[in-house]
């Protein structure tokens, strides 16, 4: 099993951030002798990016945007079980890098972490996600851990701050105006037959689902039929559309990524 699928439990469902208890702080400046780690706005990574996804449960939305983000919480730190596998954006892990996992900012992001119990500092890039235990509201690497001080206690309270729009972006992917509604599709079923795909369609229409249309695509080479209805433009309306498929007979109902 992937470290990735170990963590976000694959990535296709809902909303709702997590219920942790967040203080939002007023950035301070770094103290001297702050974490190594050069700072770079990125564009949003092909995966790790879903709308919104569920695990153990509970929903999470992948923020907009990352600029002025800004919590107080208690983080952790994940080391040699997961060395070696991948994150969340298809990446490798190592253990030995300036990296973190955050359930909801988009990825990657940067962002300095202080120790708000020795005042230590570091900047990490976020390219994972999780943690998912509750009040937790960062993963830190072993190496940035370490120099938090907080590899012996397992756990540290932080203030975490987002340096977004702080650094000359790299080939910045162009972003959708701000009031550019959002388009939630969700996936009913997928067929090896355009056959079936279409027959299916036509069952969900028949039973007064909005939007239903067949999508070619691929998987492994071969050729895939995706039958997708929406969009709806809320959370709420997406989960009120899951339900109709699923009374309709697609049962694996899910999100469309």
């Amino acid at each position: 099993m992937t470290r990735a699928s170990r963590r976000i439990a694959c990535a296709v469902a809902l909303l709702a951030l997590a219920g942790c208890a967040r203080e939002p702080l007023r950035p301070a400046a770094p103290p001297a002798g702050a974490g190594a780690g050069v700072p770079r706005d990125e564009p949003r990574a092909q995966y790790g990016n879903p709308p919104f996804y569920e695990v153990g449960g509970r929903r999470y939305v992948v923020l907009p945007t990352a600029v002025g983000y800004v919590e107080q919480g208690i983080a952790s730190w994940y080391g040699p079980d997961f060395h070696g596998g991948r994150t969340s954006t298809g990446e490798t892990y190592d253990m030995d890098a300036m990296t973190g996992a955050h359930p909801t900012l988009p990825l990657p992001a940067w962002v300095r972490v202080t120790n708000l119990e020795n005042g230590r500092s570091v900047v990490v890039r976020l390219n994972d996600r999780g943690p998912f235990a509750k009040g937790r509201i960062i993963d830190l690497s072993r190496a940035a851990a370490e120099q938090l001080d907080m590899v012996r206690a397992g756990t540290a309270r932080v203030e975490v701050v987002s340096l977004a729009g702080t650094a000359t972006p790299a080939a910045a992917a162009p972003s959708a105006p701000a009031d550019q509604p959002a388009a939630y599709y969700a996936q009913a079923g997928a067929f090896g037959s355009r056959e079936n795909a279409e027959a299916f369609a036509v069952q969900l229409r028949d039973a007064g689902i909005p939007g239903v249309t067949v999508m070619d695509a691929s998987a492994d080479g071969r050729a895939l039929f995706r039958v997708r209805a929406g969009p709806v433009a809320t959370l709420a309306d997406f989960d009120a559309l899951i339900e109709r498929l699923r009374a309709a007979g697609a049962r694996d109902a899910r999100l469309a990524l």
